[in-house]
């Protein structure tokens, strides 16, 4: 068995299913933009920058998620969103991720005159010029905000299954979950579903077990974004296990949020142990102050994940992902030899 290092999970082939736009945007490139657009950023020095975007003092999802506000500033037009889109695809690239879905609320992008179909081309533009420059391949998960009017999340519905075979592979709900249930936007779900969309739901991350059966039975949820108190209703966990319903976890994330307490307490190492589909992610990158490579280290050591353990993790990512199921198998294929010449190669 391979002795786990950061290099030997940096290379490790992996597939990134959440990953936020606009939390993992380059310090640099905000800097730049901020400039170029005349907003102000809270410092102007790269390195601190870097600093002050993670998330250290949240009490709660919605804390966690006011930092949006400074990256959002500088993403209302085009050119900065191919190109935070690019660097992202880019940046995951170096880091050993082979296939990545972005997901955004391209609702929020619009604040200066784009229109939705705008925010997504922009998107869409530069995720394809990263996969031509780079062992990539990036897709777009369009998401709903569970605070805004449920004829919102229909809006974006449409405007994902619109886009479905311009980069579009999912729509999704996130945004602060106590007080808003994922079943006043049901009737956004049953549009992409009906028109043969793909689509996960943040659940059981700001709030309980409950917001996750909500997520599974009345939006009907392909994948589970986060899912961290799923473990609390043991009827449904085995539902979803049954059913092989992918769970988006995100270690650091859900320490910062306090969705659970600590990377000890987090069920993660359950999850996986009861045979679920199981895939590890950033959520992240900025606000989180991580990488694919760090999660899969925080596995490693604080829930004694296996080489072959998080092996098959990384797997699970590459069958889990939302795109056309042969697209999926040749990536699945190549990750497995590849993984496989890693393993000889420790030996």
């Amino acid at each position: 068995m391979p002795v786990i290092t950061r290099e030997l999970l940096r290379v490790l082939p992996k597939a990134e299913l959440h990953c936020h736009l606009d939390g993992s945007v380059r310090p640099e490139t905000m800097l730049e933009l901020a400039h170029e657009y005349g907003q102000r950023m809270p410092v102007d020095d790269a390195d601190a920058l870097r600093e002050h975007m993670v998330v250290k003092d949240a009490h709660n999802l919605e804390e966690y998620l006011e930092r949006f506000t400074i990256t959002l500033s500088v993403m209302q037009r085009a050119e900065a969103i191919e190109r935070i889109a690019y660097e992202l695809a880019a940046d995951v690239a170096r880091d050993g991720v082979r296939y990545l879905e972005a997901r955004y609320a391209p609702v929020l992008n619009i604040r200066e005159g784009l229109s939705l179909d705008e925010a997504i081309e922009a998107a869409a533009r530069g995720l394809a010029r990263a996969e031509r420059d780079h062992d990539v391949v990036a897709r777009i998960i369009v998401c709903g905000l569970r605070h805004l009017e449920p004829a919102m999340s229909l809006t974006l519905a449409r405007l994902a299954v619109a886009h479905r075979d311009r980069g579009v592979v999912g729509f999704d709900l996130a945004g602060g979950e106590r007080g808003h249930p994922a079943s006043a936007h049901a009737e956004a779900f049953a549009y992409a579903r009906q028109h043969d969309l793909a689509v996960t739901v943040h659940a059981g991350e700001g709030d309980g077990a409950d917001s996750v059966r909500q997520a599974v039975h009345l939006c009907g949820a392909n994948r589970l974004g986060h899912a961290t108190r799923l473990i609390e209703d043991e009827s449904l966990t085995r539902y979803v296990n049954d059913r092989r319903i992918a769970l988006e976890v995100c270690l650091t994330s859900n320490v910062q949020t306090h969705a659970t307490e600590s990377f000890d307490t987090h069920p993660v190492r359950q999850y996986f142990d009861r045979g679920m589909n199981v895939v590890l992610n950033t959520d992240n990158r900025l606000m989180s102050g991580t990488t694919l490579t760090d999660e899969y280290l925080i596995a490693a050591r604080y829930h004694s994940f296996t080489f072959e353990e998080l092996s098959a993790i990384a797997l699970n990512g590459f069958a889990s992902a939302f795109i056309p199921w042969k697209e999926r198998m040749r990536l699945l294929q190549r990750a497995a030899e590849d993984i496989e010449r890693l393993r000889r190669g420790a030996r």
